[in-house]
């Protein structure tokens, strides 16, 4: 095959499911839904956040920061994936490309983070109450944040600069329906076991430690847990950590699945319905999971609304 160096000037072919052109009638709207319903969710869980005092707590700075990362990261991919849907036209601007994959791939780091840093919460919260208020500082949020973005982004720079410099087939069709990084090395026309390297030590970095930390903070907090004995006391654990832990379920479940596997033991197919699923349907749980039996944004809401 012809190797190109000129991927600026003709952009990308986002095949997606254009082999099946009915199911992306059925995802054009089933997609657009979702995606209205995170809009709607995560902007609530914002405003509720910021405009009820009550709720100007530790848990839901963290809250709105993952609700403002959901809406980011969904408009990031989400606008591009309806437009490709719509029609035969299936193609992405290279610089188009380089944002989409610069922008969802920081913000999926940053979230692998931000839920590490919402184990902690809650650890404190179960563990040490008496010292949550004094552990748990203003100055302490933000810079727990602000790791958590900065930390992100900076993988992102690197997995970007070093993706982007690989010379590509001309062809440049990624058989996927956003631009991801094992789409693009498919195409890439050197070896690439270097940048494969350096990917399972990002996987390392940004998800099975932070998945590990996570673990070991719900150890500690079902040790603590199994020491109490009132029913009350359940229920306020499980009130406290059982939607967080939901979410981790499902976000990092996903991401096991569609990146950390052994080879071959999904079709690509498959794989794309994963990614499908972390990308569309996560972010739209995500304020469901966090609203549904949480009596403190019900009470803002119905305070709000009165």
């Amino acid at each position: 095959m012809e190797r190109s160096n000129k991927s600026s000037s003709v952009g990308f072919i986002l095949l997606g499911f254009s082999d099946q052109p009915q199911l992306e009638i059925v995802l054009l709207y089933v997609v657009s839904i979702f995606y209205f319903l995170t809009l709607v969710g995560n902007t609530t869980i914002i405003l509720v956040s910021y405009l009820d005092p009550k709720l100007h707590t530790p848990m839901y700075f963290f809250l709105s920061n993952l609700s403002f990362l959901d809406l980011c990261f969904t408009t990031s991919i989400i606008p591009q994936m309806l437009w490709n849907f719509k029609g035969p036209d299936k193609s992405i601007t290279y610089v188009g490309c380089i944002i989409q994959f610069f922008v969802a791939l920081g913000l999926g780091c940053t979230e692998c983070i931000l839920l590490t840093v919402m184990a902690y919460d809650r650890f404190v919260a179960i563990c040490q109450p008496l010292h949550y208020a004094i552990i748990m500082h203003p100055r302490l949020l933000k810079q727990l944040a602000a790791v958590s973005w900065i930390s992100g982004f900076l993988e992102s720079l690197v997995q970007s600069n070093l993706t982007f410099h690989l010379p590509l087939y001309s062809h440049h069709r990624l058989d996927d329906f956003m631009c991801e990084e094992p789409a693009l090395i498919k195409i890439a026309a050197v070896d690439t076991t270097f940048i494969e390297t350096e990917i399972c030590i990002a996987s390392i970095l940004h998800v099975m430690i932070p998945l590990g930390l996570i673990l070991v903070s719900y150890g500690f907090i079902a040790r603590t847990t199994l020491r109490i004995k009132s029913s009350g006391g359940w229920r306020k654990v499980l009130g406290t950590c059982g939607s967080h832990l939901v979410v981790v379920t499902l976000f990092f479940g996903t991401i096991l699945v569609a990146y950390i596997q052994p080879k071959k033991k999904y079709t690509q197919s498959q794989t794309k319905f994963f990614t499908l699923f972390y990308t569309v349907i996560t972010p739209t749980l995500n304020p469901i999971i966090y609203t549904l039996r949480n009596k403190d944004v019900k009470g803002a809401l119905t305070r709000l609304l009165g």
